[in-house]
């Protein structure tokens, strides 16, 4: 019998190292891949946009309709520092769903008068 438990016993061991070590050859085969690190030569970083330029940003922002032409200019213009234009794309962006967002308001609203009006007479 002690044999027997024995025999027994050292299988089960057996077993759980062959099963740990299919594991980890499961494991290791699975793994994702390394990315290999690309790094940019110094010379195609482009210059951040200066606390200055911004002021002036901000400050030009502040005039009534040259905002608008200007949001346009730095957005899509080729001489926009890469930031700056992308920045202008997404306020572009933010602008155009307000817009329609508000168009939506107005056009409930009027219904909405348009039909008290009407019921008053």
């Amino acid at each position: 019998m002690d044999n027997n438990n024995m025999y027994n016993q050292n299988q089960t061991n057996q077993n759980s190292y062959q099963n740990t070590t299919q594991g980890q050859q499961y494991s290791s085969f699975y793994e994702a891949p390394s990315q290999p690190q690309v790094q940019m030569p110094i010379s195609d970083l482009e210059e951040p946009v200066s606390l200055g330029e911004w002021m002036i940003t901000m400050l030009l922002m502040c005039i009534p309709c040259v905002n608008i032409v200007l949001m346009f200019v730095w957005a899509f213009g080729s001489s926009a520092k890469r930031s700056k234009s992308n920045y202008f794309k997404a306020a572009l962006i933010w602008g155009g769903i307000f817009l329609v967002f508000y168009i939506v308001i107005i056009i409930i609203v009027s219904a909405g008068a348009v039909a008290g009006m009407s019921s008053m007479y």
